[in-house]
């Protein structure tokens, strides 16, 4: 429920409010959807209105409808009108051969959301392997796979960041001093000034040069 209800006391919370805002912003009315990573299936609820969604994941998850690795999904050619895989891509062995793929499965017209960092702590699950900018993100879609357009977003900017990074910081290290409570009111301050201060200067949310990133969403239109 901490995904469906981020708190300022969440180090993630520069990365899981925004992609919720993103979820609830997306219409999948009538629609049939893959969601490849799906884990628990967290953000399920917030796809109201789909005809379909279908869970795809690594052999040994129960909550997956489908099993296997994400560069050779077990459905057809072109048969999902919207492709969710919302922070996999840093754990895949080959991102190339999943873009290559999420685009196979999607049909003409139809969409791939997907949410990876730009700047984020290790956090192996089992491997974390990459990080991207925006444009790195955009050439890795746009190099793979023929898009109608691609577009890639920040989700949080770069205060937010900071404070991310600085929150993570002071509970690494209150967790080893055995304290880890005492870092809480800190991670809630930093968060909300982090906040407070992209707002105050929108250059700050853009991709320009000195700018920092937590996680970025990618919308692909096939």
């Amino acid at each position: 429920m901490s995904r469906l209800d981020p708190r300022l006391t969440s180090v993630q919370y520069a990365v899981r409010k925004p992609l919720l805002e993103w979820l609830r912003a997306q219409d999948v009315r009538g629609l049939r959807v893959l969601d490849v990573g799906c884990g628990d299936r967290p953000y399920e609820q917030l796809l109201t209105g789909a005809a379909e969604i279908v869970g795809f994941d690594v052999p040994g998850n129960p909550h997956a409808d489908l099993h296997g690795s994400i560069d050779a999904l077990p459905v057809e050619d072109a048969s999902f009108d919207v492709v969710l895989c919302l922070q996999v891509l840093e754990h895949v062995p080959d991102p190339a051969a999943a873009v290559r793929e999420l685009r196979r499965v999607v049909r003409p017209g139809g969409r791939v959301l997907l949410s990876t960092h730009g700047v984020y702590p290790l956090h192996p699950n089992p491997d974390d392997l990459w990080r991207w900018t925006h444009d790195g993100l955009a050439r890795l879609f746009l190099t793979n796979a023929e898009w109608t357009s691609v577009t890639v977003r920040p989700g949080a900017g770069t205060a937010a960041t900071v404070a991310m990074l600085l929150g993570h910081f002071a509970d690494l290290l209150a967790k080893r001093l055995h304290v880890r409570a005492l870092a809480v009111p800190y991670v809630v301050l930093v968060n909300i000034t982090g906040g407070l201060i992209d707002r105050a200067i929108p250059p700050l949310r853009s991709t320009i040069p000195g700018t920092l990133h937590a996680n970025y969403h990618v919308e692909a239109v096939a």
